[in-house]
């Protein structure tokens, strides 16, 4: 049942790690998709997408590559890999060739939840405690994400500065899930992305952690994607 469908690759966003897929996954399970979920070490865009390459690489048949926040640079980057058949962004960035997320957070007014961000005495960033209770994941438990806010590594603020060389975007069919309710990163933002690529869209009124909220509705969005691969 498996080799007759496309893998669905799942690329985690920043202060995460594949984990953050755990509720996606039995459903993608149980409806016969093959699942790969990346564990990126979140140091540079460049070893994020070698990392996502390099699960690629490794899988037989066409790809369905799903990112989440940070995650969507990441598969506009990995996403030109001849097995990339469709792109499924999650509340995700998307830059263009040439752009940096950095660039696409400041056109847009800042949410109250990137005033939560902290330096932790080197380079790197890092969410409060309450960013991520009021302003990640507060549709989620209070004692959940506590639990998220001990585990997320470091992301180098430097990140926010490396340019995509090629948007695997521009050449694939793309679906777009918006998080309206999205307290970390621009809903609008969401929205104009979702709109310059052309992709399929679906709003949830979700934090910006759908994946764990509902993950119904967007495995239900990866599914279609799925699908139209299928075709």
């Amino acid at each position: 049942m498996f080799l007759s469908s496309p893998t669905a690759v799942l690329v985690h966003g920043a202060w995460a790690d594949g984990s953050s897929w755990q509720r996606v996954i039995p459903i993608l399970l149980d409806n016969g998709i093959p699942v790969v979920a990346v564990q990126n070490p979140t140091t540079s865009l460049a070893d994020d997408v070698a990392a996502t390459r390099l699960a690629i690489s490794a899988i037989e048949g066409p790809v369905v590559l799903v990112g989440l926040s940070w995650g969507g640079a990441v598969i506009t980057e990995a996403g030109n890999d001849p097995k990339v058949k469709a792109l499924v962004y999650v509340a995700a960035f998307a830059p263009k060739a040439g752009e940096t997320v950095g660039e696409l957070v400041q056109a847009h007014a800042a949410p109250p939840g990137l005033a939560q961000l902290r330096h932790d005495g080197a380079s790197n960033l890092k969410l409060s405690v309450e960013a991520w209770a009021h302003d990640v994941a507060q549709d989620l438990p209070e004692a959940e994400t506590r639990v998220l806010a001990v585990l997320q590594p470091p992301l180098p603020a430097s990140t926010f500065g490396e340019e995509i060389t090629e948007a695997a975007w521009a050449s694939r069919p793309c679906w777009y899930v918006v998080s309206t309710d999205d307290r970390i990163v621009s809903v609008e933002l969401e929205r104009a992305l979702a709109t310059r690529m052309g992709a399929t869209t679906v709003e949830l009124e979700a934090s910006r952690l759908s994946i764990l909220s509902q993950p119904q509705k967007v495995a239900a969005v990866i599914l279609d994607a799925v699908a139209h691969v299928d075709a």
